[in-house]
């Protein structure tokens, strides 16, 4: 006979109320136990080696690879000008995203930027996102043992997100879905909170919102959120729990809209931006093509997540159909819905044929994927090992034991060894697949110098350019803060390559268009998006190399702008 249930954890089992086949019915009374994370001592551990694992790996090599993209180096740039009060970006802040994302970057590069303002680079902050990547994995590992999933699984899902090959190299980078994911994670957190108190829930919709104001595409999660909510919060009070969270998120979020009509900026007009012209251009981006179409740029961006990887977005789409299709008979499904949900939604959008798919968009889903995948591998383990209903074992030998969050009788003596072999023999196969795929897929994070070009031209400008203050470059992001770090002119001497077409702050002091440029920094993405920017397009066309760094599509050329009338400036 079970011994009485304590109130906290009799709570817990509105969580997950019997169903066919389930563990309950199976075993009248049992009810899984909440798990209290800060005063496990196994869990404490486990999280604490993992953890020490994932930082090692994802900060080796950090500031070599992968190439610094002009992304990094705008957020960056933006951050350095809300230390330096120069209000939210290094330029006009136009809208593109809210501004809270570059707020934290700020904040989490403030004093190493304070103690050597020179490093105030994108390959040296890129160490500040080991904070953020160190944050997630931990709350994932938290997650999933208050959705239930044994020891075991929750470090699996906490490998899974912190080791893919996938996540080593876009964790690394400064992008602002990677801080949106913390914020995401921990309002999953709250929301499944065992305590269940409303203040959680109403927590659990502020870090939601947070998590949107600093990406604005994490409200594509917040369904999923609000399912897990639903299932985690006590019946007696889940209408003022949802509602209560519903209400803070949405308040947090009318910040942003509020500030834009406190500028005068919420509605277009003319000689300002406005929020809605910054709505309006990120929906009207160019779609990318249908994701399985070969030849489609989302087809190009597909090959280059499965290059990294392609156990996690696989396994991780395959773990959330098993949950989501086994939702009536298994309790783990039950309580993975959430996450589950996250995947089925994220996986959609990213389907759509007219939509545009950027590289970074599968952060969103990396934690999500990792945490279904080990729970669809709990409820596969848990199917294997379980001895049949309704074969009870015999009176006498012994108490039932519970594995995966279910009660495992004893059974015969012949088949419980069985059971463990196979389990044993598909744990190695599955690691003796994945473990020379990720080691292939991490050897070029943990050895390759990318970025040994970009550092060499910016040692060029540095030393070669004799008057950097009366000097005018067009670079890309990722080398602006260089540039300024080096005696170039913010804004007018240090170019962002886009600004000299499309801001007119900058165009105003370029009376002769793209005359008044003395170089060009010609990386990737500045001949890629040339041809759109008549001032950048006819600086290249009129201009010599004098220095290339690299070879083939990943060099960068320094190029030297020759004036119409002859002879070089």
């Amino acid at each position: 006979m079970l011994p009485p249930v304590p109130e906290a954890t009799r709570d817990a089992a509105a969580v997950t109320p019997p169903g066919p086949g389930s563990a309950s019915q199976a075993v009248p009374g049992f009810v899984r136990p909440v798990v209290r994370f800060r005063s496990s001592r196994p869990d404490l551990l486990l999280c604490a080696g993992l953890l020490c694992v994932i930082l090692l790996v994802q900060g080796w090599n950090i500031t070599n690879f992968p190439t610094l993209s002009d992304d990094e180096g705008t957020y960056l740039a933006q951050a350095w000008a809300v230390q330096q009060g120069d209000g939210l970006a290094h330029y006009t802040y136009w809208y593109d995203h809210p501004p809270l994302g570059w707020i934290q970057i700020a904040f989490l590069t403030w004093l190493p930027a304070l103690v050597a303002p020179e490093s105030m680079t994108v390959a040296s902050m890129r160490c500040a996102m080991l904070v953020v990547s160190a944050a997630c994995a931990v709350l994932l590992y938290v997650l999933a043992r208050r959705l239930f999933l044994p020891t075991w699984a929750a470090g699996l899902a906490m490998l899974l997100f912190g080791l893919s090959p996938l996540s080593v190299v876009l964790q690394r980078e400064i992008f602002l879905d990677n801080i949106a994911v913390m914020w995401m994670l921990l309002a999953f957190c709250l929301a499944a909170s065992p305590s269940r108190h409303l203040w959680h829930h109403f927590a659990a919709g502020l870090a939601a919102a947070t998590s949107v104001l600093t990406k604005e595409t994490m409200l594509l999660v917040l369904p999923a959120l609000l399912v897990t909510m639903w299932r985690h919060s006590h019946r007696d009070t889940r209408k003022f729990a949802v509602t209560g969270a519903i209400t803070a998120c949405v308040l947090i979020g009318l910040a942003y809209p509020l500030y834009a009509l406190l500028n005068d900026e919420l509605f277009p007009g003319p000689g300002h931006v406005s929020l809605i012209d910054g709505i309006t251009y990120q929906m009207s981006r160019p779609g990318s093509g249908f994701i399985l179409q070969d030849g489609s740029g989302s087809h190009g961006v597909l090959r280059s997540w499965l290059y990294y990887d392609m156990v996690l977005p696989l396994g991780g789409l395959a773990g959330a159909g098993l949950l989501l299709c086994t939702l009536r008979w298994s309790v783990t499904a039950r309580a993975l819905a959430g996450p589950s949900l996250a995947v089925a939604i994220l996986a959609a959008v990213a389907m759509r044929p007219s939509g545009y798919l950027p590289a970074m968009y599968v952060i969103q889903a990396l934690p999500f994927l990792a945490l279904v995948l080990a729970g669809g591998t709990a409820s596969v383990a848990h199917a294997v090992l379980r001895k049949p209903l309704g074969r009870a074992a015999p009176t006498g030998h012994g108490r039932p034991r519970r594995a995966g969050g279910a009660i495992l009788t004893s059974g015969t003596g012949r088949q419980r060894p069985t059971r463990i072999t196979v389990a044993t023999l598909l744990a190695l196969a599955a690691t003796a697949y994945i473990a020379p795929h990720w080691y292939e897929g991490n050897r070029a994070a943990l050895t390759v110098d990318a970025n040994a070009p970009y550092r060499a031209a910016a040692t060029w400008l540095q030393e070669e350019v004799d008057d950097p203050a009366g000097t005018r470059v067009l670079v890309d992001d990722a080398l602006w803060l260089d540039l300024v770090h080096d005696g170039f002119t913010p804004g007018t001497g240090a170019i962002w390559f886009y600004k000299a077409d499309l801001d007119p702050a900058v165009t105003k002091t370029m009376p002769r268009g793209w005359r008044d440029i003395d170089y060009v920094v010609s990386s990737p993405t500045v001949r890629r998006d040339a041809v759109d920017l008549p001032n950048v397009k006819a600086a290249l066309e009129h201009s010599t190399p004098v220095a290339v760094f690299g070879e083939g599509e990943d060099r960068i050329e320094i190029r030297r702008v020759s004036r119409t009338d002859g002879g070089e400036l």
